[in-house]
């Protein structure tokens, strides 16, 4: 079975039999031309379903959405039908940068079909302040391929716009050492400043409790009450 129908077997309870008709009718006609996509990925949730995947996750945080996972579906048709790794990859960088916020965070939540090659469409997403985007960018393809550095820098710019840590992907098997001093120095910069620290600092903080030894006061303000 290909990708492509796999993922639209996946989504096929969350689809009218109108929308999964239409969704079928999309991706035939990006097998039969590719270039159709810079056409139908755009109209996507319009003209199939849009709407949250999981009620617990309505603004796609933690996961895709469900127009997420219909555009999801035309990516793969469109991996299926280009059988150049640099054409796929001007291909899909063009729908991230000509598409809105939904079309962009669509993209990033299915960068796996690329390699590392796509690093250069995760960093620009994480220079917005966009926080359905930016956690989008922190997902799968982030914890698999992303250089430490910008990995580490990309954990940050969560806790600096407000995307919880749980939606960040491999957080805890890419947590190190340098990440743990660059976010007690961050908790210590918001404590010196009179502000609050995220409480899921310690989603960090605790695989690595030695960064904490140079900033005593994060580790009273994190310190749970008697």
């Amino acid at each position: 079975m290909s990708r492509t129908q796999q993922l639209r077997d996946a989504i096929a309870a969350d689809l009218s039999p109108a929308a999964a008709s239409r969704l079928s009718q999309m991706t035939a006609e990006i097998s039969a031309d590719p270039s159709a996509a810079a056409r139908l990925f755009p109209a996507a949730a319009r003209e199939v379903a849009r709407g949250p995947l999981d009620p617990d996750d309505p603004s796609g945080i933690h996961g895709p959405t469900l127009d997420d996972a219909v555009r999801g579906v035309l990516l793969a048709a469109l991996a299926e039908a280009v059988d150049d790794d640099a054409r796929l990859l001007r291909e899909v960088s063009d729908l991230y940068r000509y598409g809105d916020g939904d079309e962009k965070r669509a993209v990033l939540r299915a960068l796996d079909l690329l390699g590392p090659e796509a690093q250069p469409v995760v960093e620009d997403a994480l220079r917005t302040n966009d926080i359905r985007i930016v956690a989008a960018a922190m997902g799968t393809w982030a914890g698999t391929h992303l250089d430490d550095a910008t990995w580490r820098q990309g954990v940050l710019k969560c806790l600096f716009v407000g995307v919880p840590l749980t939606a960040v992907s491999s957080l805890g098997e890419r947590t190190d050492l340098e990440l743990a001093r660059m976010v007690a120095a961050y908790a210590h910069e918001r404590l010196a400043a009179g502000r609050s620290v995220p409480g899921d600092v310690h989603l960090v903080l605790d695989q690595e409790p030695g960064a904490l030894d140079q900033f005593p006061d994060v580790a009273a303000a994190l310190r749970p009450s008697a």
